[in-house]
């Protein structure tokens, strides 16, 4: 079996680059294969753009971070069981998304520099409902662990022209539960809710002082701190036949710890071959 499932995000009203007004458009979609029963393989490429009120907008569609997965299922659902299926799921993102040296354009950022591994737990479970329709519900938990990133001059983390160090991103820990209600054999209403935690992002390194100025460098030490954050995403979805459906809705994301609300309407063509 395989199956592609294209996501965009538009209009995700954020804080990157320190931007009074930062609106991001970005797409990822899921390739995965079936290679046998239990496991399958995948590749997720993204592409983003940046959209910024206090300089240049991004100078073209950027190619972002590419991960490869792999879903290893640990058990099946069947129906009158209380075993829902879960999975183990291991992603390995490679940092091929732009993130330093960006000159005087750092929207052009779409990258975050890092290899990051993912760990995550993914389970599922049926409910028939007294009128005879599906429930479907879902718990996650995820796992983040980026590496050090060797960053220069400007960048997605904020640093200015000449800058020479390091950032450490914070590991993500991620809980979603997710409901979908079928409607009708087309019509399913859907809810995600989902908690995140990252922890402190921290930012090592020096300025260089200018030319024949005799002042020693300028040391650069920043601790972004840890946020979090509460998401609610509503949305609807309609399936044309058994192997092609779009899903539309929108992202809501509450202000947190370190974290502004941000509003995203999300879309998504689910197709299985």
């Amino acid at each position: 079996m395989f199956n592609v499932m294209s996501r965009g995000r538009y209009d995700d009203d954020g804080t990157r680059h320190d931007s009074p007004r930062h609106h991001s458009y970005g797409s990822l979609t899921y390739l995965l294969y079936g290679v046998v029963d239990g496991f399958t393989a995948g590749v997720i490429p993204r592409f983003g753009y940046n959209d910024v009120s206090n300089g240049p907008d991004s100078s073209r569609i950027g190619v972002g971070d590419f991960t490869i997965q792999g879903t290893f299922r640990l058990t099946a659902f069947r129906e009158g069981s209380h075993t829902p299926t879960s999975s183990i799921v291991l992603q390995e993102s490679f940092p091929t998304g732009k993130y330093d040296r960006l000159g005087t354009r750092p929207s052009d950022g779409v990258g975050s520099g890092a290899h990051t591994t993912t760990l995550a737990l993914n389970n599922q479970y049926f409910l028939w409902m007294p009128n005879g329709r599906i429930l479907r519900t879902r718990l996650n938990f995820s796992y983040a662990i980026p590496d050090t990133v060797t960053v220069d001059d400007v960048s997605v983390y904020g640093t200015s022209q000449g800058f020479r160090g390091h950032a450490h991103p914070g590991r993500v820990f991620i809980v979603d539960s997710a409901w979908e209600y079928s409607v009708t054999s087309n019509w399913v209403l859907a809810l995600d809710i989902a908690y995140e935690h990252d922890s402190h992002t921290t930012l090592n390194g020096f300025v260089p002082a200018l030319a024949g100025g005799g002042a020693p460098p300028t040391r650069i030490q920043q601790d972004f701190g840890s946020s979090e954050t509460l998401t609610l995403a509503p949305a609807v979805e309609y399936n044309f036949n058994s192997r092609i459906g779009l899903i539309v809705g929108t992202v809501f994301t509450t202000a947190g710890r370190n974290a502004s609300a941000t509003v995203a309407p999300v879309a998504a063509l689910n197709m299985v071959f």
